[in-house]
């Protein structure tokens, strides 16, 4: 008989701390019993017994069995940005060697960029430029090219990859003002319904941040937003923050508490988390372009992606979710997955349909 490995996952949590394991397990080994106990307070203390979901890619099978191996401890953010340097430059070369671009650096309104051009573009996407916010937390690069070279590849549209200033040494707002600055640079040569704006992840949220901060600065909107998998709400925790970590079930869970620490002090600074430019859920939305919101059900930032979609129905907006079956956060980085290649059509496509209208 085939075995079928599964996921059993001991979730305790309570007010100010939090611990994940998992453990692969067969079919023959003794059936773990599902439990969740609650306290007065509704906080869960949850057993469950997940198998390899049947309705992903058997690529997609073989990367999730892969994540389980991946246990990475605290980094200094050294440490972090070291690591994430060597993975960007190596899938880096990946992704161009698949999605064939020109690229060329320039520093634009005193930001340093990458222009990505795809090898051929049709004459009426000539006036059409997309511009790119990388992911990595707002305190490393986990992006740039990766997420550049594939939509200038498949749209045939121009991608300007924008290397904005990092926390902890530029907290909120740097980022938003170096990506204002670019985007005031591109509407002297652009029209605003020409230009779109996406990221993953940091980028993804940054994309939000900046549309509000134009809308309140009283600048043209841009043509349409690609927000794939956002923390939309620095206030108080998602769901999906507290039961995942950024490979889904393994690895280290860095909850996040209203009262408590929280992992993303260092871009948030001094800030009021209910800004509305900080955090998008909180803004007038009415009257945003065009958005595509992209996540997975493993996603830490699935909570904060979906409520800022419901957010963008309530305003009125023109704007899509796309959810893929047990992706974990940013998965589209991974090209040798079916499910990448879906959710890279999906973004093309969509600025092919909006940029321009």
């Amino acid at each position: 008989m085939k075995l079928t490995p599964a996921l059993t996952i001991f979730l305790s949590c309570i007010v100010f701390s939090c611990t994940v394991s998992s453990a692969l397990y067969a079919q023959s080994a003794p059936a773990q019993q599902d439990s969740a106990t609650f306290d007065a307070d509704g906080t869960a203390h949850i057993i469950r017994v997940v198998p390899m979901p049947q309705t992903v890619s058997p690529e997609a099978q073989k990367w999730l069995a892969s994540l389980t191996q991946n246990q990475h401890g605290q980094q200094t953010l050294a440490e972090r940005r070291a690591g994430t340097d060597a993975w960007r430059a190596r899938q880096s070369a990946v992704a161009k060697k698949l999605f064939p671009v020109n690229i060329e650096q320039k520093t634009i309104a005193g930001v340093p960029t990458d222009i990505i051009t795809p090898l051929s573009m049709p004459e009426a996407n000539r006036d059409l430029v997309l511009i790119n916010l990388h992911g990595g937390g707002f305190n490393s690069d986990s992006g740039s090219q990766i997420e550049g070279d594939p939509i200038a590849n498949l749209a045939k549209i121009k991608v300007v990859g924008v290397y904005y200033r990092l926390a902890p040494e530029n907290p909120f707002p740097a980022a938003v003002d170096d990506v204002i600055a670019v985007y005031k640079e591109l509407l002297k040569t652009h029209k605003p319904h020409n230009i779109g704006i996406y990221g993953t992840s940091a980028g993804a949220t940054l994309t939000g941040e900046v549309a509000v901060q134009l809308k309140q600065s009283g600048l043209p909107l841009p043509g349409a937003l690609g927000i794939f998998s956002t923390h939309s709400d620095y206030s108080r925790p998602g769901d999906s923050y507290q039961l995942f970590t950024l490979s889904g079930f393994p690895g280290m869970l860095a909850p996040r508490y209203v009262d408590g620490p929280s992992p993303d002090e260092m871009y948030v600074g001094h800030s009021d988390r209910r800004n509305p430019v900080l955090s998008p859920i909180f803004a007038d939305l009415h009257g945003m372009p065009p958005s595509l919101l992209v996540t997975g059900t493993r996603d830490l930032l699935l909570s904060d992606t979906a409520h800022l979609h419901r957010a963008l129905l309530a305003a009125g907006d023109d704007a899509q979710l796309v959810v893929f079956e047990a992706m974990p956060h940013a998965f589209w980085y991974n090209f040798q997955l079916p499910e990448t290649k879906e959710a890279l059509g999906l973004m093309a496509k969509f600025f092919d349909e909006k940029l321009g209208r």
